[in-house]
């Protein structure tokens, strides 16, 4: 039987290598032979992973819960 941290261990790094493929994939789009686009171009679909990876970060950091006072 597969404990949480296992579990995590395998979703984990499968979801990870197959990122981490994409990213290779996309890397293919910078071709100029084959393709045309422009520096916004570039800029957004940076811009839109860079959000969606900091969303993600912060996902996983521990918040402490502040006592409540009145």
């Amino acid at each position: 039987m597969e404990n949480r941290e296992q579990r995590f261990k395998r979703v984990a790094e499968k979801r990870t290598e197959k990122i981490l493929n994409d990213f290779r994939i996309l890397a293919n789009c910078s071709n100029k032979s084959s393709y045309a686009y422009t520096e916004e171009d570039i800029n957004k679909i940076f811009r839109a992973i860079d959000d969606e990876l900091r969303h993600t970060k912060a996902k996983f950091k521990i918040k402490k819960q502040k006592k409540f006072k009145l």
